[in-house]
């Protein structure tokens, strides 16, 4: 039993098998057991962290001092890193989402294509909301659009809602502020602006591709009806259904709107525009700026993504609510409610870190970087297949990427790495954690529900898009980090 024990605990083999062993019982866990992915990694971690050997005191600390422990510091260094841009970044989304900017843009949009280019403005229309908007959040602001633009376009509700769809799933696997490719800013030691920039060259091919080319094939086949109940009243074109007191609209899903009249498109996408020129500003000077230049300071201060999001959400209270003539207290209710769901998702993120981190204390990340080369698999090729792993067992898009990325990290850190080719790795983890989408995936019923779809027509559409977005975005970025690398 002993020399088993060490077996498992020194050498290669044995450091590879117990973290396989980890990860079917994360898996198990979740998937047969049913516990919450938080619940779950907090366990597992502990666990292997105990199986290895590891001391108790590097585990969970001290009674006197906990600071230092593999607990804290890693649920705290990734939380510190991500709490503050998910927070500000979902409450972007909530304040543009009861401002009706969404019902803007898609009006907007379907003028500017036409009946014919419907399906392709739907897209637009995903990738542009998606960007400050959560995923499951994004659905159910944008699904009554899609009804009305299907319902006058009298064709298949899958024509029009895997473009929108797509664009969706591709900013909330491929840009920040959503929580994966936040989190894998911090775990793997990449700023956020290289992230934004590789997010879109390696997930826009990736949209084209499954939103656009296999969303208007697939939409053309699979026959979907627009449910009654489902399509809301068009007064004003908007989807708007009835006033509310004090003259706020209110939309098909019950959610007061900010004001009486809808903002202009320039002024929903210069405030989405906000966040990202800031971040962008910050990241090219410091490729081009002086180290001791004021200027650099100044665009480093405005362009952390933290500050740049404070700014976003304040220009957005001023310009969406407070010039419009609501109140500061009908801000303050809109963040309070925006801002329930996250507390999950930021345990999970931090749960998933801690896992990472128990990993890396182990030795198991320098196991599996020496077989790796032994194998000559590529860390970009290696990122990407568990992460697909992961996400085809359990579900999860953010428990695969927060999973992958601390494992990963050992592989990545002290290996000179630049960091266009680490945002790249990082786009590899992010294609992986869309592959596949099935019966385990919440989203998948989410999908289903609100587009009338039965299992198979989801597995028809939905899934293969998910399929298609992973595989073209992995190989683009595959590409690239043969060619920077």
């Amino acid at each position: 039993m002993g020399a088993t024990v060490d077996w498992l605990r020194t050498t290669t083999p044995g450091l590879l098998v117990l973290c396989g062993l980890a990860i079917a019982v994360l898996l198990i866990a979740i998937i047969k057991v049913k516990l919450e992915p938080f619940v779950a990694l907090l366990l597992t971690g502990l666990l292997l962290a105990l199986a290895a050997g590891l001391p108790v005191a590097e585990i969970v600390g001290t009674p006197l001092k906990a600071g230092e422990s593999l607990l804290e510091t890693g649920f705290g260094g990734i939380l510190g890193h991500i709490a503050v841009i998910i927070g500000l970044g979902t409450v972007l989304g909530a304040i543009l989402e009861r401002s009706g900017g969404a019902d803007v843009l898609t009006d907007k949009l379907l003028k500017m294509f036409g009946e014919k280019g419907a399906p392709v403005a739907m897209g637009l229309l995903g990738l542009i909301f998606g960007i400050p908007v959560f995923f499951d959040i994004g659905i159910f602001v944008l699904a009554p659009l899609v009804y009305v633009a299907a319902k006058r376009g009298g064709r298949s509700l899958v024509l029009y809602a895997m473009p929108m769809l797509a664009g969706l799933s591709m900013t909330h696997a491929f840009l920040p502020p959503h929580p994966g490719p936040v989190a894998l800013g911090g775990l793997l030691g990449v700023s956020l602006g290289w992230l934004i920039l590789m997010g879109f060259v390696c997930g826009i091919p990736g949209f084209l591709a499954a939103g656009i080319a296999w969303g208007t094939w697939i939409g053309k086949r699979v026959q979907v009806e627009v449910p009654a109940e489902f399509v809301p009243l068009e007064p004003n074109g908007n989807g708007a259904d009835k006033t509310g007191d004090n003259g706020a609209t209110e939309g098909t899903g019950g959610t007061a709107v900010l004001t009486k009249s809808p903002p202009s498109v320039a002024l929903i996408g210069a405030i989405i525009a906000i966040p990202l020129v800031l971040i962008l500003g910050a990241t090219f000077g410091y490729q081009l700026l002086d180290k001791d230049s004021a200027l650099l300071q100044v665009l480093t201060f405005f362009g952390t993504p933290a500050v740049a999001l404070l700014i976003t959400v304040l220009v957005a209270f001023y310009l969406l609510g407070i010039r419009r003539g609501s109140t500061v207290q009908e801000l303050s209710t809109i963040t309070a409610e925006s801002l329930k769901p996250v507390g999950m998702v930021l345990l999970v993120v931090g749960a998933g870190a801690f896992f990472g981190k128990v990993i890396s204390a182990t030795g198991i990340g320098t196991a599996l970087a020496d077989t790796m080369s032994a194998a000559g698999l590529p860390v970009i090729v290696l990122s990407y297949l568990i992460s697909c792993g992961l996400r085809i067992a359990q579900g999860s898009a953010t428990v695969a990427i927060v999973t992958t990325g601390g494992i990963v990290a050992p592989l990545v850190a002290d290996q000179g790495y630049s960091q266009m080719s680490i945002a790249l790795i990082a786009m590899a983890i992010a294609a992986g954690s869309i592959i596949a989408s099935h019966v385990n995936d919440g989203g998948f019923w989410i999908i289903a529900k609100y587009f009338n779809m039965t299992v198979k027509q989801t597995l028809q559409t939905w899934t293969v898009l998910e399929t298609i977005l992973s595989v073209v975005s992995f190989a683009v970025a595959a590409v690239l980090f043969a060619v920077v690398g």
